[in-house]
């Protein structure tokens, strides 16, 4: 039997606002030493066209090309665009009725904006996540405020675009983990690794690697089976599915959440399983049924025959699949009892599967609407308002299901050539735009041997003594303990971690932190840890060096070190402030010998809207000014 879900919505809607907040003042915070003319990566490399704003908006859809309207520099207009997303986020989280269609658009062009010119430190999968559901939250939201309270038949069309997003992510990322023939991911052996080799684990990661073999397995398995087969579940008609694959979702992110720093992911995939959830599961009495007829005989009678079939299939599979046994010594033992052919296999068929189980689960949810929109809306008038809006968004929805199926269909090639051509044509036309993407998180498992550090050290001679930098969340110093950071993503941590993984040639935002370290910019010094060497003046010298880190055992921890860690190679070359070929490579790139156009250069005065203009400039030297002014 369905339930309204008008209280379900608004929660998800409060939970988006908080999440906006925490992804914007994140940001906020890192924008100078990131992105500002004397940053790592400055964004006005990234907007050529600037000079010519209009132009420069067609080219990169960003409002950042309108910078110099408001007299800011680039960076600093990012740092407006985050304190306003953070501000306005948080306004939505405590006043709920200002979450409407409007704000929600707002704060998707903003992170949409700075997202264009964001460059390696913001093209996560979850910056590109939060777009694409924060594009949905614009159909989810009411158009105006006076409708925050009001029934809406559309709400369940909205909101089950919500459920789908879910369903891709968690399919793909237990779908990708197998198709990538990584070794632990078979051997059943990954998560030992992981909360090991993981980018900024926390204290707790620790204890959960010193857990025993059997344990990690078992893990192993069910996260395989919550990330895989549950997910299904989303669209069973019985109402029983659909809250326990909720909570096997919440189980899941809780632990990696626990294990691991990753900023607003996972509070952003619980919020995604909110979709799973109704009015009468969150404690609210005053609910419509809003089944009607043949409708509500089919769920009802699906609900009576597959409420504890789909239990009994899924722990059948799941012993038979993973060849689950209890050991006299009360272990439980698993391992993989299916090859790699018959898993392509049966993803041929699952991925085809689910779009067909997608698109009867998403025409029912629309018949379900319209028909409560003749049903239940009173006067005549009104009832054909509310049809011909519910119809609106249910073309919008249907419209965005389809083009959600190029991406998602990556996972078999086959499937993706028979998507509808006009699918592919809308999808190539809104890529700039991050409607939608194709995800697979933990695809590969890295650090098999160990976890890969790079460190950073300076010295004032040549024959040292060399000094290491300290950051303030990534390993270094062996005694630091992992921190608990998330929700904040300290992005430069986050990329040398990634860095760690291959060679500085492929990474020249780490020679251009390099040499802003050589330089003292306190934009970025400002970036490491308060303790760290080095922040007062610069070195002479600088270079990186290659370590493997591993967690000490528990007899090795009595010491007060969570790592220990052995040498393996020299990372990056010995450079100087002034080194030749340093600076030449940086120019050329463009992060340095370039700076962003001042606003006060433009002939402001000639153009139509002068004095307008005049006044944002004011605006821009005072936000300026405020600014500077909290950050020290």
């Amino acid at each position: 039997m369905a339930v309204d879900i008008l209280h379900t919505r608004n929660l998800f809607l409060r939970c988006m606002c908080g999440i906006y907040m925490f992804a914007f003042g994140s940001l906020y915070l890192q924008v100078p030493g990131l992105y500002g003319e004397k940053g790592i990566l400055p964004a006005h490399t990234q907007l050529p066209n600037l000079k010519y704003p209009k132009q420069c908006f067609l080219d990169k859809l960003t409002v950042l090309c309108f910078s110099s309207y408001v007299g800011l520099n680039v960076s600093y207009m990012m740092e407006l665009l985050a304190l306003a997303g953070t501000v306005f986020s948080f306004v939505g989280m405590v006043w709920k009725t200002w979450c409407t269609a409007t704000l929600y658009l707002l704060l998707w062009g903003t992170y949409l904006s700075l997202y264009q010119v964001g460059q390696t430190f913001l093209w996560f999968q979850w910056d590109i996540l939060l777009l694409e559901i924060g594009f949905l939250t614009i159909l989810v939201a009411p158009v105006s405020r006076r409708a925050w309270s009001e029934y809406r038949p559309r709400n369940l069309v909205t909101m089950w675009l919500i459920r789908w997003a879910l369903f891709r992510l968690m399919f793909a990322s237990g779908v990708v983990k197998l198709q990538s023939g990584c070794p632990t991911w078979w051997g059943l052996t990954a998560l030992p690794l992981h909360y090991e080799s993981q980018c900024i684990p926390t204290p707790l990661a620790w204890f959960f690697y010193q857990l025993p073999g059997w344990w990690h397995k078992l893990s192993v398995v069910a996260t395989y089976v919550i990330e895989i087969p549950v997910p299904f579940m989303f669209f069973s008609p019985v109402r029983s599915h659909r809250l326990f694959s909720c909570y096997s979702q919440v189980l899941l992110q809780v632990m990696i959440l626990l294990s691991g720093n990753y900023n607003f992911f996972n509070i952003l995939t619980l919020t995604l399983c909110i979709s799973l959830m109704d009015d009468v599961h969150l404690g609210y009495q005053h609910v419509k049924d809003l089944s009607f007829g043949f409708i509500s005989y089919v769920k009802n009678t699906c609900s009576w025959m597959g409420k504890w079939v789909g239990f009994g299939v899924l722990a059948y599979y799941t012993m038979a699949y993973f060849s689950l046994r209890v050991t006299p010594q009360g272990t439980i033992e698993s391992s993989v009892a299916f090859t790699r052919p018959r898993f392509d296999s049966w993803v041929s068929r699952a991925v085809p599967l689910s779009i067909a189980i997608g698109a009867f689960s998403l025409v029912i949810t629309v018949a379900e609407a319209l028909t409560s929109a003749l049903f239940e809306v009173r006067g005549f008038l009104d009832k054909i308002g509310v049809f011909i809006t519910t119809l609106i968004y249910s073309v919008a929805a249907i419209t965005m299901f389809g083009i959600s199926l190029v991406p998602y269909t990556a996972l078999d090639r086959p499937t993706n050539q028979r998507v509808w051509p006009l699918f592919h044509h809308l999808y190539d036309h809104t890529l700039d735009l991050q409607l939608t993407s194709a995800y697979g998180l933990f695809r590969r498992m890295t650090g098999v041997d160990g976890r890969p550090e790079v460190i950073l050290e300076g010295a004032e001679s040549l024959d040292g003594p060399w000094i290491e930098y300290e950051f303030p969340y990534k390993p270094g110093s062996l005694d630091h303990a992992p921190p608990f950071v998330a929700p904040h993503q300290p992005r430069l941590d986050w990329q040398l971690w990634f860095a760690a993984l291959g060679v500085y040639n492929l990474n020249p935002w780490l020679i251009s932190l390099a040499h802003r370290l050589l330089s003292g910019q306190p934009e970025v010094i400002s970036l490491l840890d308060p303790s760290s060497a080095w922040r007062k003046s610069p070195p002479k010298y600088i270079k990186a060096s290659k370590y493997i880190y591993q967690y000490t055992t528990p007899v090795e921890g009595e010491s007060g070190n969570w790592w220990k860690r052995t040498l393996k190679e020299d990372y990056l070359p010995i450079f100087t402030v002034d080194h030749a070929p340093l600076v030449e490579y940086l120019r050329k790139i463009g992060t340095i010998g370039t700076m962003d156009i001042p606003a006060t250069n433009q002939p402001l005065q000639q153009e139509t809207g002068g004095e307008f203009r005049k006044s944002l400039t004011l605006f821009g030297e005072n936000f300026h000014s405020l600014t500077s002014l909290i950050k020290n």
